[in-house]
């Protein structure tokens, strides 16, 4: 979204580490949130959004997501994504947290897919530079700590080369991969968080990860993401013995917040001792196949007919609502540096997400750090290669770290992660996960490889994770301590970490509380 924004109005190269369509947008189910039905506005929409933000969402960038939301589904549209209609209208969804039915969707549960395809086909039909399978190692910086451009390694021929630019839109997602369970692809290693900290840029709010109530949980299989909005079109989660519990923990069950709902089923499996509880999608019956086509097509896959067979879930690692931290024209702290999307913390999700609210991030946010970034090329001097600050980690020796060797620490860091970082947490597993994780980047950081770059900008998002984590002595949305379970107004506020000046807390933050 963000080059298509400026392609035609300046050159645009598009760096991905692997091809142009991975990442997590393609497997966005439920869809995109938007006031766009006549009984909807923009005023509820924020409110749902407030309220489901435990009272850590900036309102101001709460506005201009719900504001600007419905113009950019309207660029959407004209770009040639075609959300699903019945009789010329659109066809809206409800999930879990929202008073109105606002989700539109595409292709049943391909909105994400949809979405991404059809700006892909147009991307590449502007021309715009495109280097797939280029992983950016680092990002170069000037000795007033402006941002020149990156520095790129090609994963095929391992070539490292320069590229300058009078801007940088970091739109490089999220970190589920650092968990051992997580609904997200192989890509999703939080490299964005850890090359804008590394060049000097704040980030926020990294204690707060969303763990999705409803991913499959079978032995042998992915944990494929079950959508939210099959529990908003009926489905139930029901217990070993069949019965709807999260009654117990919201009055509103499958339509509570999605912190509510990961954290009444991990009780449940406390409980029980079992590791899995049910999605019942009976009550769709044919329904379930034609709305839900590619949820219904995976279960099949492994023997399960969602229209009759009960689905075997538990909560994975889902979206990382941390990042790094940007204003409402999407720019960090570092000039010339701009994130959007999942990388960045924009304040609009507070400490937890509201469902479908994700993609419209994507879209709103990208066009506002485009806009801005062709402001900023327009005022400021072309960037020149003496300017930038050599790196004095770049004189690393050749590779010492072994692929085999870089897997293996990868595997450990999900495992403590999961065990100390993940949905519950306390203070014992949280330091055990920062500390592996900190012995890993002194493991990598005398290793130039492509390997250790990678596996040593993991290591640096689990430890910024895990250092607000343990910050935060108490529990808020997504994030759940068990030895601090209480909240408190004194917490009312954001942590705030970079390179320059470490960790603080920043209760002046523009937050909502509700």
């Amino acid at each position: 979204m963000a080059a298509l924004a400026v392609a035609g109005r300046g050159r645009v190269t598009v760096v991905t580490k692997g091809a142009l369509d991975d990442g997590c947008s393609r497997w966005a189910q439920g869809g995109i949130a938007a006031a766009v039905a006549s009984d909807d506005t923009p005023e509820l929409h924020l409110a749902d959004t407030l309220a489901a933000g435990r009272g850590l969402c900036d309102e101001a960038a709460v506005r201009v997501l719900v504001e600007e939301g419905p113009r950019r589904i309207r660029d959407l549209v004209e770009w040639g994504v075609s959300f699903d209609t019945q009789d010329g209208a659109l066809l809206l969804g409800r999930e879990a947290a929202h008073t109105r039915s606002r989700i539109l969707h595409a292709r049943g549960d391909g909105t994400g897919l949809e979405i991404e395809s059809s700006l892909i086909r147009r991307l590449r039909a502007t021309g715009a530079r495109l280097l797939e399978r280029h992983l950016v190692t680092r990002l170069l910086t000037d000795g007033a700590g402006r941002c020149l451009g990156v520095e790129v390694c090609d994963a095929d021929t391992g070539a490292t080369r320069r590229l300058l630019a009078g801007a940088v839109v970091l739109a490089s997602g999220g970190a589920g991969r650092l968990w051992r369970h997580t609904t997200n692809p192989e890509s999703a290693t939080g490299d964005g968080v850890a090359l804008a900290f590394e060049a000097g840029a704040e980030c926020a709010s990294m204690e707060f990860v969303q763990f999705h109530p409803t991913a499959l949980a079978l032995e042998g299989a992915p944990r494929f993401l079950i959508s939210e909005a099959v529990r908003g079109e009926g489905a139930r989660v029901l217990n070993a013995r069949g019965e709807r519990f999260l009654l117990d923990a919201d009055p509103r069950g499958e339509l509570a917040p999605r912190d509510t709902v990961s954290q009444a089923i991990w009780r449940e499996l406390q409980r029980s001792g079992a590791d899995r509880v049910y999605l019942d999608c009976t009550d769709l019956a044919d329904r379930a196949a034609v709305r839900f086509p590619t949820i219904h097509r995976t279960c099949m896959s492994f023997g399960i007919d969602i229209a009759h067979d009960l689905v075997p879930i538990a909560p994975a690692a889902h979206y990382l609502i941390g990042g790094v931290r940007t204003d409402l024209s999407g720019a960090t702290s570092v000039e010339g540096l701009y994130a959007c999307g999942e990388v960045a913390s924009s304040g609009v999700h507070g400490a937890n997400r509201l469902a479908s609210n994700s993609l419209l991030e994507s879209v709103v946010f990208a066009r506002r750090a485009a806009e801005a970034a062709l402001r900023l090329r327009a005022e400021a001097p072309p960037p020149r290669a003496s300017a930038v600050v050599e790196d004095p980690s770049g004189a690393r020796p050749a590779s010492r770290l072994r692929p085999a060797r870089a897997a293996v620490l990868a595997d450990r860091l999900r495992d403590a992660m999961w065990d100390g970082a993940g949905l519950v947490r306390d203070a014992r597993g949280l330091g055990a996960a920062r500390d592996l994780a900190g012995a890993i980047r002194v493991e990598c950081d005398t290793d130039a490889s492509p390997a250790a770059a990678g596996l040593r900008a993991r290591a640096l998002t689990a430890d910024l994770i895990c250092t607000s984590a343990l910050a935060r002595e108490e529990s808020r949305g997504s994030h759940l301590r068990d030895d601090f379970p209480d909240s408190g107004d004194e917490w009312l506020g954001i942590w705030v970490t970079d390179r320059n000046r470490g960790l603080r807390f920043d209760s002046n933050a523009r937050t909502h509380q509700h």
